[in-house]
């Protein structure tokens, strides 16, 4: 590999470097890193996406410029937006800014911008270079392509359980399996998410919290599904200072004179039928791209059936929880032969404390 294209790598993975520092906080918009060069191939300025509503990265670069970029080079990780949101198009900005050549990871898959932000670009007689570390670009950013290509958010699905596969004992106890350290890491994970959603069930037994206990502000929204309505009167999800809390019924089986029961600061929505991508649909619309499950069984099985789960976090515990009727992470999938069976991949696995920790994703 040449020394020009060395750099041109050193560049933009400092591009995509910059982009990650928006974790958790710029949906619905993506994460993006730029990076300005002179004309003699110096750093002049770079920037990143902070949070929604915030300049974009290629804006917040050109505006630290620390001397003039004409004749320069941008790298950024994500083709420049060309359209007005709440804030102003990024390609006038670059056009305005005199630079002469970008180096672009991604196309956007947002269909406002797809491919008409680099034609902008090129009109103006900017050189564009596309692909450029286009695999760290895509992994960076899979929730954000994977809403705009399917109108479904991206599902990250958690739970903890034994080292014999139970997530709880036959009358429902399940405080604490995994220890002190895993759940502080979940506290942390939740960060990573826009929403986080639990069933009725889950809400009824356990009265969670799910906030990331001040790792991230605002909170990721608190969301419950529930195909009865029959939901407790007081709950620590209906105090909403700390964060958002939103219900999400089935009108079909719900009896909706229990409505009352929800406090009026819960925000409440209903679908059709108890089909979990109805939810994952009603999410993305919301902007979110990012969500995590930590629904119980039932209700996991579903998301899973439905393809709206892309990914699994496994907390295991060195622990024997045991029982005939001891629950299972899982409802029946209902499979008679061993290829039908659901495989994972690109498995990546960490101990916490004496926990095992294991993210997979689903094999496409």
């Amino acid at each position: 590999m040449s020394e020009k294209n060395v750099n041109h790598i050193k560049w933009m993975k400092r591009a995509i470097h910059l982009a990650s520092l928006g974790d958790g906080k710029t949906s619905p918009n993506p994460k993006v890193g730029a990076v300005i060069l002179d004309k003699n191939g110096n750093i002049i300025s770079e920037g990143f996406h902070q949070k929604a509503g915030m300049p974009h990265a290629e804006a917040m670069a050109l505006n630290n410029l620390k001397k003039d970029a004409v004749g320069g080079s941008m790298y950024v990780n994500l083709e420049p937006c060309c359209h007005q949101g709440k804030t102003p198009p990024c390609v006038d900005k670059v056009i305005s800014s005199g630079i002469k050549e970008i180096y672009v990871s991604i196309k956007d898959p947002d269909k406002r911008v797809s491919g008409k932000g680099i034609k902008l670009l090129k009109e103006a007689g900017i050189k564009v270079h596309l692909g450029l570390c286009k695999k760290e670009s895509l992994e960076l950013n899979k929730a954000f392509v994977y809403r705009n290509i399917t109108d479904k958010t991206y599902g990250v699905l958690k739970w903890a359980m034994s080292i014999d596969g139970r997530i709880g004992l036959k009358n429902g106890k399940s405080k604490w399996i995994t220890n002190e350290e895993s759940r502080s890491l979940v506290h942390t994970l939740r960060a990573d998410f826009d929403a986080i959603i639990i069933g009725g069930n889950t809400l009824r037994k356990d009265n969670p919290l799910l906030t990331t206990r001040g790792s991230k502000n605002p909170e990721p929204l608190r969301v419950v599904f529930t195909k009865s309505l029959n939901l407790p009167a007081k709950s620590h999800l209906w105090h909403c200072d700390l964060a958002k809390t939103l219900v999400i019924y089935d009108s079909s089986t719900a009896n909706e004179s229990l409505l009352t029961r929800i406090p009026p600061n819960v925000e409440v929505e209903k679908v059709s039928s108890d089909n979990p991508e109805l939810i994952s649909k009603l999410l993305a619309k919301r902007g979110c791209n990012k969500i995590l499950w930590e629904c119980g069984p039932k209700l996991a099985t579903e998301a899973i059936k439905y393809n709206c789960i892309q990914e699994i976090i496994t907390f295991i515990a060195p622990k024997i929880l045991g029982g005939e009727n001891s629950m299972n992470p899982f409802g029946d999938f209902k499979f008679k032969e061993m290829h039908e069976i659901i495989k994972l991949s690109d498995s990546e696995v960490s101990l916490i404390g004496n926990d095992i920790c294991v993210r997979s994703q689903f094999e496409k």
